[in-house]
């Protein structure tokens, strides 16, 4: 049995909905980031650095959203589609997909926003970082809008995790009122009428945050 800890953000969300667009069964652990459990010592011992989600599978033990995400479609769905097979040009793209998201949209931009907004009394209340990081996010997702000018999906005619990525975020940045253009509007809408979607997000919502 699949194992999923985490819940209540947009990082958790991923591995929960490609678990529901495989249709495979697993065991949600719907702990949040900042409500002690991922300091406790079984979950320390899963994951050094406190953070979810996290995946357990058999004796394979897997961090980092995006890794999970591609982990699932290759072991559980290598022929759905949902992850590009290996040594390909579209695997290829959702590689570059998959990084940019994580990087440019993610860590660097929103991210930084909850650091400094949400997380305010941890890491300090930092207005021009936030102002600087709604920026940064504004003029990276260009090459999201420019990548999906004429198309429906990222990589190639399907749906695939890479979609799930961009997804998560753009619905992270409407809930901060960073404005997205009409093209990324209209993309996350359509993702987010998947049935997958919809289940994984009230599992995935269902629990606080925490702080």
């Amino acid at each position: 049995m699949i194992t999923i800890w985490g819940g209540a953000t947009a990082r958790t969300l991923r591995p929960h909905w490609m678990l529901c667009e495989l249709g495979v069964e697993y065991e949600p652990k719907l702990i949040g980031s900042r409500t002690g459990e991922t300091q406790s010592e079984a979950f320390v011992k899963l994951n050094v650095k406190e953070k979810i989600p996290v995946l357990v599978d058999d004796h394979l033990v897997l961090t980092e959203s995006a890794a999970i995400v591609t982990y699932l479609g290759d072991t559980y769905g290598p022929d759905t589609g949902l992850v590009p097979k290996p040594y390909t040009p579209q695997r290829a793209k959702y590689n570059e997909w998959s990084s940019y998201v994580q990087m440019e949209l993610d860590a660097h931009t929103l991210y930084v926003i909850r650091k400094h907004r949400d997380l305010a009394s941890l890491y300090g209340d930092a207005p021009a970082a936030v102002d600087a990081a709604i920026e940064g996010f504004t003029k990276q997702l260009r090459f999201a809008d420019q990548g999906l000018d004429g198309r429906e999906y990222l990589v190639g005619d399907a749906f695939t995790g890479a979609d799930i990525l961009l997804t998560s975020c753009l619905t992270w940045a409407s809930a901060y009122g960073v404005e997205i253009s009409d093209t990324l509007q209209a993309y996350a809408d359509r993702n987010t009428e998947r049935d997958a979607f919809k289940r994984a997000a009230k599992l995935n919502f269902s629990i606080s945050p925490g702080g």
